[in-house]
């Protein structure tokens, strides 16, 4: 799905930022599950986590826009 041209640059880096972490996250989780680091494998946890969460919030809150 495209971004609205009518989107503000904050939510557009919210939204990079996001699918950021997801990526990191993984890798890092990856990482750690390989190498048996608990450090890394829950580093990579939370960074997931954080991911994900503001990539919820930024479908919620679009969701919520279509129907006002």
């Amino acid at each position: 799905m495209t971004a609205y041209a009518s989107e503000k640059p904050v939510l557009l880096l919210k939204k990079l930022g996001g699918l950021l972490l997801v990526i990191f996250g993984c890798i890092l989780t990856a990482t750690g599950v390989k190498t048996g680091a608990m450090a890394l494998t829950a580093g990579g946890i939370v960074l997931l986590s954080a991911g994900l969460g503001l990539l919820v919030l930024k479908i919620i809150r679009r969701n919520q826009d279509m129907h006002h």
